[in-house]
């Protein structure tokens, strides 16, 4: 087959694989008391458009790591549901509905993936000006995606976040809350949506799951015009550096504004003016002027620390960030430093602003920052090191923070203000900012770390909220026990991110939980507000115990009440009782009882690493605040992103791999056999073509050998020679590594022992002993499908038909892991196939042809000196030894040439191997070296060796024969 051919086959095969699986329930999972049980869980989709290999990647780790446990004897629990609350569903929708044309024809793109019929097409569009079926329609592809790429969920669980049942149960969760003390209403300082004019979470901003939005402090310090008796605030991230300022920087083509500021008048950017707006509704805001930017340019105004000093132009200054007026502090400051001596080579163009350009010349950085090393201004040895000559260059970005970081952690202030001199630059950056906001000489504004939309195109902003719902997780006692819980008993596979945990617990404070607008579920005790998104999605896994018997037995809406839920999942009250108020059968709420204790806690929640700051700690917060100990989570593993030829995949870019595509382009099996290997899980995979096309080929290869090996005929003696006796141990090694791999979530490694570095032993054994070595591969075949089953499921199972298998293999068993059986032969035929590339050397350095290659083997007295020497016996010792016990008087030089090198160079396999096992092992590849490189191979012993006076034969050592080429001419 070609590969297009190849590529059709596994299509083909995959489709009657995962239709058998569903005609015969196979991932069905119900309580098996006495059995082991595993849940695991990743995130339910967010279904307002369809997945690609990003999302993929993490599905398809869940799954097989859920196959997995299957195969280890554990009854698996994967359920799958659909997220649809909040606004992005909901701003999809109103922009169809109101005939956005990018929005529209992005949607009937995503629909063609399913539709090809036009007027179909249409129709559905049409549909979508109500969200819920815009909703519906994608979590029902989505579903069908997951289904092509044999995802082993058990569908009997699955739901969507707007169904009245699952809203009974988030009532029921905030009650919990509620009681706990985690409801709050107050004031807050929140990302806010200025079209929506409400706050707006993570799920409710674009990107933002890829790319947080986070809220930034900065200090707004306040410059006094005397002249016009009004301050312009200059913001910084930075306020120790107002030692250092030697101007103010504006954007000369941006609109200004003056403002009058409770008490006070201030000059910022019109953008600024809107957020100081929302950020102090109990201030009185008003527009006194307009000005424009380069009216203020040449202004003189005078810092709280009494320096006058002058106002001028800078392009890099951006009126949407902060007050959109900037100190300069040039030493420390890059941007600053490439602003300023970009001013003085240009000067002549301060004449435009009415100024004398040689006021320019006047102004120099001032040193204000020691940092060890450093000796001239920080600023001016990176831009320079770097070559950065424009404002406008896209690297000032990074060397900015290079500087700021180093100075942070390293910098020392050295001004002769006795309030901060001698601080570190952490130590005085709060000092300096107390006082400045103390003194009324700074005020606090807050800003994001990036421009944001919402999902509708609303500009974000941040905005003090007041008479706002909120998650306080700032409640000490909790806080406490959840950061004692990660540290402790929670297992967050790679490890290195469980500081990421424990940081984001430390700063989580108040979150705004609730909004005036979105599909979701109302706050029970003030229902015109819907509780947000993320906040209805963190202990969503209990109700996957339980949604399939609420929909078996017909339980209403209204019988899901919070004293049901109390009982099933936390035991509290009388069943009696409950089933008498809520109409529930006494057997069914049993059942349900039954069912969630069986499963819960969750077991493994497999996710990517941009929820840690918001969902897993969400999820593990209010698992420990509701929840007793014994149900919360056990584990989490994480995944980095996806990336596609370098470049981060995005729709503007069309370098977007929608996952509908995998089963009509690639394959199920193809693409979970690359998504999982082609890098680790806190490793940015990068998806090439080129690495697909060559796992195409491996995966074909597999596909041969097994068939190949299926159809051998064997006698029963077969693979007795070393060299299968080799492989069998190697084989074995193998899996043992795999097995070991996937149990430490390793999973990429899992991969590449089980599936291509088996395939490489093949290739190296099929050199050895030729076409014998498919009867070795029959024998092995089965623990290898196994083994391989979790990343490519299709292909093992029809495989396992071929060898006659029964049922399915993805309930089978894992093959139990095997002790080496001939570990001197494995060891022996290692180094034999190390010596080959010793032997390829040596050729390439020869300048003849050779005729004859001499393998010469030490003889047993050389080992029994290695053997001691890494015994830790001394050399006179082992001198006194060999000339006693083999007569070897006069030759002590070799004697310590042999003590030194393993003294050197220690190799404990010397103790697994006799010589005569070296030496036979040798002459049993001769044949192989000499097909190899088309010489004759003679191995000999170096007594017999010498006696022929071939040279260099008594270099040999212990694992190291001597080798000599016999040429036949000169070159």
């Amino acid at each position: 087959m070609n590969e297009r051919e190849f590529l059709e086959w596994l299509r083909s095969i995959e489709a009657k694989w995962q239709a058998r699986w569903r005609e015969n329930r196979v991932f069905e999972a119900n309580p098996e008391p006495g059995k082991p049980k595993y849940f695991i869980t990743v995130p339910y989709p967010y279904s307002n458009a369809p997945l690609h290999i990003g999302h993929g990647r993490t599905y398809t780790i869940g799954d097989i790591i859920a196959r997995y446990k299957r195969l280890k004897g554990y009854n698996v629990l994967y359920p799958m549901a659909f997220h649809i609350t909040g606004t992005p569903v909901l701003a999809v929708s109103e922009m169809i509905a109101r005939g956005d044309e990018r929005v529209v024809n992005m949607y009937k793109s995503y629909i063609r993936y399913y539709v090809s019929d036009e007027g179909k097409v249409n129709e559905i569009l049409e549909s979508f000006k109500n969200p819920l079926n815009l909703a519906v329609f994608f979590a029902e592809r989505i579903q069908s995606d997951f289904d092509a790429l044999g995802y082993s969920i058990d569908w009997r669980r699955k739901f969507h976040t707007g169904e009245p049942i699952y809203n009974k149960f988030v009532t029921w969760q905030y009650h919990k809350l509620n009681e706990k003390g985690l409801i709050t209403i107050g004031d807050h300082i929140v990302t806010y949506c200025l079209l929506h004019k409400q706050p707006e979470g993570e799920d409710d901003i674009q990107d933002a799951d890829v790319n947080p939005v986070e809220i930034l402090e900065y200090t707004a310090v306040k410059f006094l015009d005397p002249e016009w008796k009004v301050y312009l605030a200059a913001a910084t991230l930075r306020p120790e550096t107002i030692y250092g300022v030697t101007n103010l920087w504006v954007n000369p083509n941006a609109k200004y504004l003056e403002i009058s500021f409770g008490d006070e008048v201030l000059i910022v950017s019109e953008k600024a003016y809107v957020k100081l707006v929302h950020q102090h509704p109990e201030k009185e805001i008003r527009v006194l002027r307009e000005i424009p930017g380069k009216g203020l340019v040449g202004r003189r105004v005078v810092s709280p620390l009494g320096k006058e000093v002058i106002v001028l132009p800078a392009e890099f200054v951006d009126p949407d960030n902060a007050t959109g007026v900037v100190y300069s502090e040039p030493s420390d400051a890059p941007y600053d430093y490439v602003a300023l001596q970009e001013l003085k080579a240009n000067k002549n163009v301060l004449r435009e602003y009415g100024l004398n350009p040689e006021i320019i010349d006047s102004i120099t950085p001032i040193k204000i920052i020691d940092v060890p090393g450093l000796s001239d201004h920080h600023a001016k040895i990176i831009v320079e090191k770097i070559g950065i000559k424009s404002q406008i260059d896209e690297r000032l970005e990074e060397v900015s923070k290079e500087v700021y970081r180093e100075q942070y952690y390293n910098g020392v202030m050295i001004v002769d203000d006795p309030l901060v001199k001698g601080l570190t630059v952490k130590e005085a950056r709060e000092v300096i900012r107390k006082r400045l906001i103390d003194s009324n000489q700074a005020f606090i504004f807050y800003e994001l770390n990036r421009k944001a939309k919402c999902r509708s195109g609303g500009e974000i902003i941040v905005a003090k909220i007041r008479g706002q719902w909120f998650l306080n997780y700032g409640v000490k006692a909790f806080k406490e026990r959840v950061k004692k819980y990660i540290e402790e008993e929670l297992v967050v596979i790679p490890e290195k991110y469980r500081k990421a945990f424990l940081d984001t617990v430390d700063w989580l404070d108040k979150r705004p939980c609730a909004r005036k607008r979105g599909i979701g579920t109302p706050l029970p005790w003030s229902p015109d507000w819907i509780i947000e998104s993320l906040s209805d999605s963190t202990i969503y896994m209990a109700f996957y115990t339980i949604v399939h018997k609420i929909r078996e037995y017909g339980i209403k809406p209204e019988s899901l009440t919070p004293e049901l839920f109390d009982y099933v999942f936390l035991g509290i009250g009388d069943p009696v009782d409950v089933s008498s108020k809520t109409s529930v059968p006494l057997k069914v709420l049993e059942e349900m009882r039954s069912e969630f204790m069986y499963w819960y806690p969750v077991d493994h929640r497999h996710t990517s690493i941009p929820h840690i700051s918001n969902h897993l700690s969400f999820y593990i917060f209010h698992h420990v605040v509701i929840f007793p100990r014994e149900h919360w989570p056990r584990m989490i593993t994480l995944n980095e992103t996806v990336i596609r030829e370098g470049a981060k995949m995005s729709k503007s870019k069309g370098n977007v791999i929608p996952l509908r595509d995998i089963a009509r382009l690639y394959s199920a099996d193809l693409f979970r056999l690359y998504i999982s290997w082609a890098a680790g899980l806190d490793s940015v995979l990068d998806w090439r073509e080129k690495e697909v096309a060559i796992v195409i080929d491996s995966l074909k290869r597999f596909v041969e050998l097994a068939e190949n090996a299926v159809g051998a005929e064997c006698r029963d003696n077969a693979g007795d020679d070393a060299a299968s006796r080799w492989f069998m141990d190697k084989f074995h090694q193998l899996i043992s590594d795999a097995s070991s791999n996937i149990e430490h979530m390793e999973i990429r490694e899992y991969v590449q022992n089980a599936f291509f570095n088996v395939l490489s032993l093949i290739d190296k054994y099929r050199d050895i002993v030729g076409d014998r070595y498919l009867c070795s591969i029959k024998q092995v075949l089965r623990d290898w499908i196994t083994v391989v089953n979790p990343v490519i499921p299709h292909v093992t199972e029809e495989i396992n038909e071929l060898m006659g298998g029964k049922g399915f293999l993805s309930k089978g068993s894992w093959p139990t892991s095997r002790e080496a059986r001939y570990p001197e032969i494995t060891t022996a035929i290692d180094n034999a196939l190390a010596l080959q590339e010793d032997i390829r050397e040596i050729l390439g350095l020869v300048k003849g042809v050779p005729g004859k290659i001499y393998i010469i083997v030490a003889p047993e007295w050389k080992r029994e000196i290695a053997v001691k020497t890494l015994d830790g016996i001394q050399l006179r010792e082992i001198m006194d030894y060999m000339r006693s016990r083999y007569g070897l008087k006069g030759r002590e030089v070799e004697i310590a040439e042999v003590y030194n090198y393993f003294k050197k160079q220690p190799n404990e396999k010397v103790k697994l191997i006799s010589s005569s096992t070296e030496f036979n092992t040798y002459m049993y590849m001769a044949q192989y070296y000499s097909r190899k490189f088309n010489v004759d191979v003679e191995v000999l012993w170096e007594d017999d060796a010498r006696a022929k006076r071939i040279p260099k034969s008594e270099k040999a050592l212990p694992l190291k024969p001597s080798i000599y080429v016999e040429l036949i001419h000169q070159r």
